[in-house]
């Protein structure tokens, strides 16, 4: 099963990824995650993306598109995958085209207000980018609880500190959103008329979300 799961911003769809992949034997794949790894093995792409990074600019689709296809290639990846913030725009989606088909593309649905919240609450692992969030949301029937580390200040995957980012902060996350709304939504309708989209609102933590997306993926 080949799977984008897409929504804005502090939606969540990172923090379904890395629960609902295990469930299914499938990785989680974002770019972000790809961009560290190759950077940290030293190789030919991680320099060249590193290069466009230290200097403050968007890697360019080519370089992503490359890195892509030889992590789909892995062993893990052979009975699919999801990719988590990637494709962003209608040419990226055309070239991730050229290597592969997507069975399914969540969009996940929830109130501005509420991403503003989840995100100035959000906290990451240093190290391995593991999610967490300090935020304890409630709006009326909706409750989603804090995501904590088991040990305060100390990431449950590897140890590592456990920190807010510099750009978790309400004028960058708004920004953040606009960016995305001015990307995404042409993308998300060239997806819709191909037929692949299914929209899910957010209604609770993960907990509740990750069993209706497997659900939602069965069906």
């Amino acid at each position: 099963m080949k799977l984008v799961f897409f929504g804005p911003p502090g939606s969540g769809k990172g923090t379904y990824a890395s629960r609902v992949g295990p469930k299914l034997d499938i990785p989680q794949i974002s770019t972000g995650d790809m961009f560290r790894a190759e950077v940290a093995a030293g190789s030919e792409l991680g320099k060249l993306a590193e290069s466009y990074m230290k200097d403050g600019k968007l890697v360019p689709d080519e370089v992503t598109i490359k890195m892509f296809k030889e992590r789909i290639n892995r062993e893990d990846a052979k009975n699919g995958f999801i990719l988590d913030g990637f494709p962003r725009t209608i040419e990226q989606a055309k070239q991730l085209e050229t290597i592969t088909e997507i069975d399914l593309v969540i969009n996940f649905k929830i109130d501005e207000e509420i991403i503003v919240e989840k995100a100035l609450g959000r906290r990451v692992c240093k190290n391995c980018g593991q999610i967490y969030n300090v935020a304890d949301i409630k709006r009326g029937d909706l409750h989603m609880p804090p995501l904590l580390p088991k040990e305060e200040g100390k990431c449950d995957k590897c140890g590592s500190e456990v920190v807010q980012r510099q750009d978790d902060n309400e004028a960058t996350i708004k920004d953040r959103q606009n960016i995305y709304w001015q990307q995404s939504e042409p993308l998300l309708k060239y997806y819709r008329e191909k037929n692949l989209v299914k929209d899910l609102d957010v209604v609770g933590p993960p907990d509740i979300m990750v069993p209706i997306i497997i659900e939602t993926i069965k069906k």
